[in-house]
């Protein structure tokens, strides 16, 4: 298996679950119990069948009728479908990926352990992600995460709208990104259009909040270039201009989150300095991401 993730980790998340506030209907006898009333003998609804639903699902008078394969949902028990957005973009080169790609992997093997649907996007989304299920496939995803690479811009409200639209029942879709493009509320605004729960997952170098975080102070003369546009701009900075960008920075990232709590989201925002399995365990656990 992958070294994505420590086998601590893993032994730890065992124990745990995905979150989600909403009603939910699946195709397998899953392990997230419904808020409905009645037995998992009580059908609710059809959908479109996927490879690797449970075949004694499929509605057989459908088939022979319709000539379409279609699975039966039923109450009480429900399936989740996990979506992870991982944002590619150049300005997530470096420790940022790779912090995102071990929370996505995190919540990732929380939902296969319990027989869930993950499907992982990157940017462009220019086709359907990867869709693993169940135990078994959690090598794949980790070494699909652990091979991920940046480059390029944030397409990340087309990135959003296209993942949203991807078939299938509702659940929770994550998104792991700086957020660091100039659309970032059109992106979020999009994303409670689909039934089903959305978190942010906000993935910062501690520079993108501090430019002197980690190194000498970054005053006088300087050539900036664009991680992702490879634009060069050369600017000037006092030790002042560097205290208002630390003030603006802080308020965009707390005006992320306050628009992500305001559309019914999750929210949480991750340094690539802070220590893993305290995150996963701690403030994802707080901010209702798993449980």
């Amino acid at each position: 298996m992958s070294e994505l993730l420590p086998a601590r980790l893993l032994a730890r998340l065992e124990r745990l679950q995905l979150r989600t506030r909403r009603r939910l209907a699946g195709g397998l006898s899953g392990e997230h119990r419904s808020p409905r009333h009645g037995s998992s003998l009580d059908f609710a609804d059809f959908r479109d069948y996927y490879p690797g639903d449970d075949l004694r699902r499929l509605d057989l008078n459908a088939l022979a009728r319709l000539d379409k394969l279609l699975v039966r949902l039923y109450d009480a028990e429900d399936d989740l479908t996990l979506r992870l957005l991982v944002d590619t973009s150049g300005s997530m080169a470096g420790p940022k990926l790779k912090r995102a790609a071990e929370i996505a992997g995190a919540l990732g093997f929380s939902a296969l352990i319990r027989r869930d649907i993950v499907t992982v996007h990157t940017f462009p989304v220019n086709q359907p992600g990867p869709r693993y299920r169940g135990r078994t496939a959690t090598a794949t995803l980790f070494n699909h995460l652990s091979g991920l690479q940046a480059g390029g811009e944030t397409p990340f409200t087309q990135a959003t709208s296209m993942v949203l639209n991807q078939p299938g029942p509702a659940g929770l879709t994550v998104v792991l990104s700086d957020l660091l493009t100039a659309d970032w509320e059109a992106g979020l605004d999009r994303l409670p259009a689909r039934r089903g729960d959305f978190v942010v997952v906000h993935v910062l170098d501690p520079t993108d909040l501090d430019p002197s975080a980690g190194h000498p102070p970054l005053t006088g003369d300087l050539e900036l270039i664009d991680d992702e546009t490879g634009a060069k701009l050369e600017v000037s900075l006092s030790a002042s201009a560097l205290e208002d960008y630390r003030e603006l920075a802080h308020r965009w990232a707390d005006d992320v989150a306050d628009r992500v709590r305001s559309r019914g989201g999750s929210y949480l925002r991750v340094l690539t300095t802070d220590d893993l399995e305290s995150t996963v365990l701690g403030p994802a656990r707080t901010a209702g991401i798993i449980r």
